[in-house]
């Protein structure tokens, strides 16, 4: 599948410490530590819907990583899916009489455009689940076969179940008590109630191919994969048996990432999965948190649409911590405008006052658990000394633009 453009990123002088960021699986804020190459997957939209301020802020977050670990020397090799046939995804075809195909497609390409409108860096390897249908099911074959999967017993749908036990380290993702994944699990599309399962818990591996669906020949029957296999598979078959940094929403702890991680370890017995599972908070509107299930959404390409610049929301998302559930306001917007318009005046400067300690104070802040309410600070204070003249320093400007650009990734 085709990813976007990339994105030109500035060389800065110099280096930060290393990232440290929070681990939900430990509960603590720990130093990243990836060799030469470090390993990201985050999870991709289902595209039955355009990008809203809640995926942008997720993607935000994690191109924020992607930046800081490149500014660091990292080659960073960076891993996204697209979950292009899905439960979701069918029914909103159904309900608006579309080709879930064609819905999907066009979907996926509002995603890219805003993507790169925020100028967000492209993964390396940007993958649908339908193009990587026979990797999936060979993935879903090797669980069956080595017992960590399993049919229902049932003769019309037979279908595959992973066995929440295989591993002996189930749960240790989320840290969820057995009622709590089982309520998340009857929210979040799963079936802990469906009679003949080992585990009320156990997740769906590959669904029998049912009437008036897609469905897709394999050695396992004609199905379709269940949602979390996909993200196992395409993970490790592109980055390897463990990764440094599994992201996500907050709402994917459970049951995506602990199913994600269990099934990726119960095939290659290498844990834990990932050495950081990190999460970004929801975004709210009007006090609820935003979702296409409410309908109380913002829409990134009805901002671009209405004039609004990029920079402009990109700062917005960036003002509050990305592990925080925060509101989305037309108020925040404003103060975004006019930062990016004030950090814009003071760049375009003849000078200023001296970057070093402006550029150091970024790179410390979003080192300490991307802590980009202080980095945004940090610009501030030199924006103001700026602005109102104070220093004299011709290459000022421009540092302090580059920095940002890599940074941030606002272009000022």
């Amino acid at each position: 599948m085709q990813s976007w453009a990339p994105v030109d990123i500035p060389r800065l002088e110099g280096g930060g410490p290393p990232l440290r960021l929070h681990d939900t699986s430990t509960g603590r804020i720990r130093p990243t530590a990836p060799g030469p190459e470090a390993t990201m997957y985050v999870c991709g939209i289902t595209p039955y819907d355009a990008t809203h301020l809640g995926h942008a802020a997720t993607y935000l977050a994690f191109d924020l990583v992607n930046r800081y670990w490149r500014d660091l020397g990292h080659d960073v090799h960076y891993v996204q899916n697209v979950t292009d046939i899905d439960e979701p995804l069918l029914e909103r075809a159904a309900r608006d009489q579309d080709d879930w195909v064609v819905l999907g497609m066009r979907e996926t390409a509002l995603f890219r455009e805003d993507m790169e409108a925020l100028r967000v860096v492209p993964p390396r390897h940007y993958i649908g689940a339908v193009e990587a249908m026979t990797e999936i099911s060979e993935f879903v074959g090797k669980l069956l076969a080595g017992g960590s999967a399993y049919r229902i017993d049932d003769p019309e749908y037979p279908d595959v179940y992973f066995d929440s036990s295989a591993t002996g380290h189930f749960g240790y993702e989320s840290n969820y008590d057995e009622q709590t994944m089982l309520r998340l699990s009857r929210e979040r599309g799963g079936d802990p109630d469906r009679p003949g399962k080992r585990h009320p818990t156990d997740a769906l591996l590959w669904r029998m191919a049912r009437e008036g669906e897609p469905s897709w020949e394999s050695e396992l029957g004609a199905g379709r994969p269940g949602w979390h296999v996909e993200c196992a598979a395409i993970s490790l078959n592109r980055l390897g048996e463990q990764i440094d940094l599994n992201g996500g929403g907050s709402d994917l702890i459970f049951p995506h990432h602990e199913f994600g991680a269990a099934h990726a370890e119960a095939l290659t017995g290498a844990h834990p999965f990932a050495r950081h599972y990190v999460h970004s908070g929801m975004i709210g509107l009007d006090g609820e948190k935003m979702s296409k299930s409410r309908g109380n959404l913002v829409f990134v390409s009805k901002l671009r649409s209405a004039g609004v610049d990029p920079g402009a929301i990109r700062l917005a998302l960036l003002s509050g911590h990305y592990r925080e559930d925060r509101p989305w306001t037309d108020e925040l917007l404003a103060q975004a405008q006019e930062r990016l318009a004030r950090w814009r005046e003071a760049v375009a400067l003849d000078a200023g006052p001296d970057a070093a300690e402006a550029v150091a104070n970024l790179r410390t802040h979003l080192a300490d658990d991307l802590d980009t309410p202080r980095a945004l600070a940090a610009v501030d204070a030199w924006v103001s000394a700026a602005l109102e003249r104070r220093g004299g320093d011709a290459a000022a400007p421009g540092v302090v633009r580059d920095a940002v650009d890599a940074l941030l990734g606002v272009e000022l």
